[in-house]
This record gives structure tokens, sequence and C-alpha cells, in this order.
């Protein structure tokens, strides 16, 4: 029990999406938007061009659930990260059929990560540094447009994550996960008034195969892999005075199948977690936009339960 739970306590990076571990006892699951996007998802805030958006996270959690939501028996199960995402986006103001094609490009990093599980173990001393590169060409359409300004605004985007950082299959933590993955996405945003939204982001996710598994696995292992999964923001928010926007935000998360070693499901290891909590958006103009958002999770399955505060800009190059 000793040994399972010190390796759950391994795949805690990877349960809150900042760093990739690889581990029989965990889904293993790559880098992938848990509350990082939130209000007026649906489209850009000043239509075509170029937009920066810097993503400052502090993610902490005191308990870590196994398979059945239980608590995980160790000493400690402290979690500590304070990590980032730094986004480049380009909107095309050429359209076909009403929609503007467009390229995303998001590069992850982290800049502290802490765990202890009060048993000295060293495998869990955390790496930092730069983790995999999320790549996605979209689509943005049209606002639909009703008396009294926007009703309706969505976009599709085919993310890829690349294996670009750095990855040892001896290490039991990397900040690369050492697999390609697909991460589509649908988001949109509803106007109920010209005050009030509800915005959405619907991931489906899907891993390749790393042949380069952890060694952790064994000497028998020769690849593995990360089971699919569905993942979703949910925002709603109010505009209390001008530029004030006030809400809720909330994401849920289903791993949907087994990940597999040598090409066999194991079973047991499935991901879940949901979250919900209130959140603020202050736009400076129509250019610049500042928006903080909390979470306090429940619910967790094979993963840490805890509470993530984001941070983020956004600026619109005009």
């Amino acid at each position: 029990m000793k040994h399972r739970a010190s390796r759950l306590l391994l795949s805690c990076l990877t349960a809150i999406g900042l760093i990739h571990t690889t581990s029989a006892s965990a889904s293993d699951l790559p880098n992938i938007n848990l509350g990082f996007t939130s209000f007026l998802d649906g489209a850009p805030p000043a239509g075509s061009g170029w937009y920066a958006t810097q993503y400052l996270e502090y993610y902490t959690a005191d308990r870590i659930n196994d398979n059945a939501g239980n608590k995980v028996a160790l000493p400690k199960q402290n979690v500590d990260v304070f990590a980032g995402l730094t986004q480049l986006v380009y909107q095309s103001p050429f359209k076909i059929a009403g929609a503007h094609p467009g390229i995303d490009v998001i590069l992850p990093w982290v800049a502290s990560a802490h765990t202890d599980d009060g048993m000295g173990d060293v495998a869990l001393n955390a790496r930092t540094g730069f983790g995999d590169v999320l790549i996605g060409p979209f689509i943005q359409f049209d606002p639909v447009m009703g008396p009294d300004g926007p009703r309706f605004a969505h976009r599709f985007e085919f993310q890829i994550i690349a294996p670009t950082g750095a990855y040892d299959p001896s290490k039991a933590i990397n900040p690369g996960s050492g697999f390609w993955s697909i991460d589509p996405y649908w988001a949109a945003t509803f106007w109920v008034n010209p005050k009030w939204t509800v915005s959405w982001r619907l991931h489906y996710l899907w891993n390749a195969t790393n042949n380069r598994p952890y060694q952790g696995l064994g000497a028998a292992a020769t690849s593995s892999q990360a089971g699919q999964a569905l993942h979703i923001n949910i925002a709603t928010e109010y505009e209390v005075m001008p530029g004030l926007r006030i809400g809720l935000n909330g994401y849920w998360l289903r791993q949907i199948t087994d990940m597999k070693v040598n090409g066999e499901n194991v079973s047991g290891q499935r991901e879940a977690v949901w979250a919900i909590g209130p959140g603020a958006m202050y736009s400076f103009s129509q250019h610049d936009h500042l928006m903080f958002n909390a979470y306090f999770e429940a619910g967790a399955r094979n993963r840490p339960e805890g509470t993530r505060v984001v941070l983020r800009y956004v600026h619109h190059f005009h």
C-alpha cells in the first residue's frame, strides 16, 4: 500500500496538468486546459489580429485520492506548484463563409514545484522548466448579432500537443510527456443579454504511444499509452459596472479509457475531477483585459484534490 500510495503521489503534477509523469498507478494524462480559459471564451475581444496572453497559476493540494475517491494513506500529501502559460494567437482578417482562420501557440512552463509524502522519497523531487508546446489551427466564426449586440460566437480548434519538453524515461517527474497528443475543442459564448453571458469549451483528448516509457514500469515495459479523456471549462459572468464583470467558473474532467502498457489495459487508474469557484474580469480597454479565476476541486479520482488560482492577462496588438 505504501508503494502504491507513493506512486500515486508521483502522478500529482500530471494530474494538475503542468508536469508529466509516467507510472503504472497514474493515468499519465498530458498538459490539458483545466480552468485556464473562462469568460467570453467564444470570440477574441477585439476581432482579428495578434494577441498575447500570459497565464499565471498557483495550485495547492493536501489530499490525493485513489480510484474510489478515498484519501491515499500517506504521512503527508502536499502538492504546491507555481507555473504558467505564455500564449500567442493570430486571427486572420480574411474570412470564408463567415469564418476566420487562425493559429494558436502555447508554451507551458513551471517555475517551482514541490511534493511531499512525509517519507523522504527523493523520487518526488520535481523538475522545473519548459513543458510541451501546444499548437492549434482554428476557425473563428463571426458573431451572430441580435438587436442589442452579439448573441452567439464560437470557434473550433484542432489543438496538438508536441513532445518538445524535457523528458527522461529514468525520471519519475518530467516537464515533457514523451508522446504526441491531440486535444481539439469547441469554444462558444452565448449572450443572455448585453451584460450577462455563458461560455464553455469542450475538449476531447487522445494520446499517442510513448515508445520510451518510464523505467519504473519495469524492464518488460517497452511502450505506454495514456488514456483518452473528456474535459470541459464553463463560466458565466455579469457586467456589474463598465469594465468589470464578476461570475462563476468551473471545470470537469473524466478519463474514458484505460492507460495501456505494452498494448494491454491497466484498469483502475482512470482520472476524474470537477471544480467550481468565483471569478472576475476587468477590461482596461477593448485591447487589454485582466481575469482572475479560483477553483475548488471535488470528486477527484486517481489525482490530487485541491485549489487552483489562475491570473490571466490578454493584450491585443493594434
